[in-house]
């Protein structure tokens, strides 16, 4: 497989140095994608770095994940308006761990292949260089006029950031540079990659090799994804959708894919899955004649769920789906585990109901009208009762003053109440 070709297709591909595209049909070739550890997640804004890394190792080279121990201390102006907050040795490595276990579920770190992953931390190599030695062997190289040129640096001091530039963050594309040269030493690196924000601090590192070593090196950059509509992707209201379970539940995450826009579902199919060209252009081709049937973002949703977290728990999120939506029964709503449930069941209008009253058993009709106003009056509660348009837990209430004790709650806690088809109420016991 050709990888420039692989990512040019797919809509990956924004800058490229000239000769990149020969020295990869030429040789296998080491190449790296920085990651700084700014929080014990990575997020699916990191999700286009780490599926170049996973095209560039299934076309037969070697990718190096680097882990910024050292630049997540700094904090990088690319893209940015405000200087970022800088973490402790112990959260930075607490940070590392957990991405290194995420970056697992799409790299090969195990095999004894050639071009086996391999994760790299900056720190490593920065914690014992002192100033001086970096100012005489790194700063001496590249000049301030060179640094004040890129595009990142000049916004900043342009008046994008209230206050100004800080010299931390504008040493941040020389520490960069340093990585680049670094993995060009030790580890033969002559390739890095990045989000198009990253191309100054590349080339920087670029200019920094051809001027110490004389060698030549390389970088190639993807496109920052955006939504159609020119929203940012990746955030909603509740903020970034993350990989980690803890943050944002298997559930929410497969929503998130499967609500997409028909334009986004066809871009981000070829971006963020690792199905060929022959199969998504068949699957935009059903999309075409039915969009209603959503098949590419079910497909997105599936794939994408599936890579991140596992099979069961797309499996879980499309049950979970089904409840919302009415198709589905007691015993899979029994199985929602409580992060699931509450998710699913995000927006819905919410009471609290006394946990003694269930104790000794409290009748429907008083606990859905006097004890929380799912219903207007027990009049109307009766009557829909009587019409089968009440439901408990997805089971039909059979009587309107069916007693309702605590062994009815759902995870100990909740009761969802439905009101004809797509009303529903969640009660939780305190």
């Amino acid at each position: 497989m050709n990888f420039v070709e692989e990512l040019r297709w797919r809509g990956m591909l924004s800058d490229m140095m000239p000769g990149t595209e020969e020295l990869l049909a030429k040789e296998q070739v080491t190449a790296y994608l920085g990651i700084d550890p700014t929080a014990d997640s990575l997020h699916i804004g990191h999700l286009c770095g780490v599926m170049m890394l996973r095209h560039l190792q299934r076309c037969g080279h070697k990718p190096l994940a680097l882990v910024g121990g050292a630049t997540g201390m700094i904090g990088d102006p690319s893209g940015k308006s405000a200087e970022r907050n800088l973490l402790d040795e112990r959260t930075l490595y607490h940070n590392q761990e957990c991405i290194k276990k995420q970056l697992a579920k799409f790299l090969d770190f195990e095999s004894d292949t050639p071009n086996r992953a391999e994760l790299v931390n900056n720190y490593d190599w920065m914690k014992n260089f002192s100033f001086l030695d970096f100012a005489r062997e790194v700063g001496k190289h590249i000049t301030v006029n060179y640094m004040m040129a890129k595009d990142s640096v000049k916004r900043r001091l342009n008046g994008e950031a209230r206050d100004g530039l800080s010299f931390t963050e504008f040493t941040y594309q020389l520490l960069q540079g340093y990585d680049f040269l670094h993995l060009y030493r030790t580890k033969g690196c002559k390739l890095q990659m990045g989000g198009s924000d990253q191309w100054g601090n590349i080339t920087t590192g670029a200019e920094l090799i051809r001027r110490t070593n004389g060698g030549e090196v390389f970088a190639l950059t993807c496109p920052l994804i955006t939504k159609a509509d020119g929203g940012k992707f990746g955030k909603t209201e509740s903020g970034n959708i993350w990989l980690d379970a803890r943050y944002t539940t298997p559930y929410k995450f497969y929503q998130f894919w499967l609500n997409v826009s028909d334009a986004d579902a066809e871009r981000y199919i070829k971006i963020f899955t690792a199905i060929g060209k022959e199969e998504i252009d068949t699957l935009v081709a059903a999309h075409s004649e039915a969009p209603h049937l959503r098949t590419l973002q079910k497909r997105l949703a599936k794939e994408v769920t599936i890579m991140v977290h596992s099979e069961e728990e797309y499996e879980a999120a499309v049950e979970a789906s089904d409840i919302l939506f009415g198709n589905s029964t007691s015993e899979a709503l029994r199985k929602l585990d409580e992060p699931t449930l509450l998710a699913v069941f995000e927006g819905v209008p919410q009471f609290e109901i006394g946990r003694d009253a269930l104790a000794a058993g409290v009748k429907a009709v008083d606990l859905f009208t006097d004890a929380a106003a799912v219903f207007a009056s027990k009049g109307e509660m009766r009557k829909l009762v009587q019409g089968g348009g009440v439901s408990l837990n997805k089971e039909k209430l059979a009587a309107f003053d069916q007693v309702i004790t605590a062994a009815d709650l759902l995870n100990g806690k909740y009761l969802l109440v439905q009101r004809g088809k797509k009303n529903y109420y969640l009660l939780t016991a305190r």
